[in-house]
């Protein structure tokens, strides 16, 4: 029997990747790109006319998905809008698609996508539901039960980055997004405090959360406070899902879950303090074991199963 192939697409605030594999989540060709904010929207589509025909030239794709990193219109393939880069809104990205590959296209938001490749391939399998948070330039939710995207009414979806901390406007996705915590690093060298995150991010600007790391498995007591700020902060935002939701594992990607098990093991460890007895013990949670190509892989199955 014939091996279908499908190509995959991750548009995100901070990277963009292009991918070609089969119906079980194989990748076989894949471009990554790192995002220009400044260019806005126009940027990325410039660069996807630029290598999307070259990736898939010569092999035989049947269907495109896309994981757009906003809310979208996955009925009609259109984006509704875009929270980090401009220039996306009522963007019709399927037409847009096919009329430079002459592909049909599917279009979901980022998080669902890689919900759903981390619950086929990654580390929500064996789990039902399975609830993905990705972590990066913004926060994102995304819930599969019974192996499939759970969806509510356009143009929402699991937002959980804009669910309030408190009442005076605080989102979850100010204080535990990737810019976030790279904001709380700066304020913590600018304040003086003594710490090796001040070495380690030296003049860099910009993704300072990715010395977090480093700092704490040095025991660096700032970045240590910063880890379980964020980790509270998450354990009382699934708290929520918890009570609402009640997924088996609560799966933790984009570029923050980097931090592995020192992250996850916190947020575990803090969840039930927030959480009513009758729904103890609390969800399983597991960095993405798809890592950076969680979005990907996602896009493949979706692909496939809407061919």
């Amino acid at each position: 029997m014939k091996s279908f192939l499908y190509a995959g697409i991750e548009i995100g605030g901070t990277k963009l990747q292009m991918v070609v594999g089969n119906s079980d989540g194989l990748i076989i060709d894949k471009r990554r790109f790192n995002v220009d904010k400044s260019s806005g929207a126009d940027g990325i589509r410039r660069t996807i006319e630029a290598h999307l025909p070259e990736l898939i030239r010569h092999k035989e794709v049947r269907k495109i998905a896309v994981g757009f990193g906003g809310p979208v219109d996955w009925r009609n393939g259109k984006i509704c809008r875009s929270h980090q880069i401009e220039g996306w809104s009522d963007f019709d990205i399927a037409r847009w698609l096919k009329s430079i590959t002459g592909i049909d296209v599917v279009v979901e938001n980022d998080a669902n996508t890689g919900a759903l490749g981390e619950a086929i391939c990654g580390n929500g399998r064996g789990f039902n539901p399975v609830f993905f948070v990705t972590l990066g330039s913004g926060v994102g939710g995304g819930l599969v039960v019974d192996g499939g995207i759970y969806h509510g009414d356009l143009p929402g979806e699991c937002e959980i980055g804009h669910v309030r901390l408190d009442k005076s406007g605080t989102i979850v996705e100010s204080r535990c997004s990737g810019w976030a915590v790279d904001r709380k690093i700066r304020n913590a060298i600018n304040s003086g405090a003594d710490t090796l995150l001040k070495n380690l991010v030296g003049d860099s600007s910009g993704g300072e959360a990715r010395f977090l790391k480093p700092a704490i498995e040095e025991n660096d007591k700032v970045a240590i406070q910063i880890l379980n700020e964020v980790a509270d902060d998450l354990a009382y935002t699934f708290s929520h899902v918890t009570h609402l939701l009640h997924p088996q594992v609560i799966v933790l990607g984009g570029g923050l879950s980097n931090l592995g098990s020192v992250l996850s093991d916190e947020i575990s460890n803090r969840l039930p303090n927030y959480v009513m007895e009758a729904f103890k013990p609390t969800p399983s949670i597991k960095i993405a074991g798809l890592g950076e190509d969680t979005i990907p892989v996602g896009a493949l199955i979706l692909a496939s199963r809407n061919s």
